[in-house]
């Protein structure tokens, strides 16, 4: 199963590209903070950032209300990529949005 739960904020302007099929697509950095506790018992905090990518509505909805510091609430699944840059591969990996919700 490919199921992914995040929340957090949007770290910076989600950026906007339209795809050679007309096909708009909304990408983004997420971050998210985990709470643990250390080897001594002491409260430790470590943020971890997501790669975002979003289609179809969520799009539009990140155009009008998407900005830094907004804290969402994610649900979709993780793809992996390659693409060409400059002569080499380039992998990525990131989550592809299902739903967002605004909190």
């Amino acid at each position: 199963m490919n199921h992914v739960n995040l929340i957090g904020k949007i770290t910076a302007q989600p950026r906007f590209y339209e795809m050679p099929n007309g096909r708009k697509i909304a990408q983004f950095t997420m971050a998210t903070k985990e709470t643990f506790l250390d080897e001594k018992g002491n409260t430790k905090k470590k943020s971890h950032w997501h790669r975002m990518a979003a289609w179809g509505r969520w799009v539009q909805v990140l155009e009008e209300l998407g900005q830094e510091g907004l804290e969402v609430a994610i649900e979709g699944k993780l793809i992996s990529r390659f693409y060409q840059r400059n002569g080499s591969k380039q992998f990525v990996s990131e989550v592809e949005v299902n739903d967002l919700i605004i909190l």
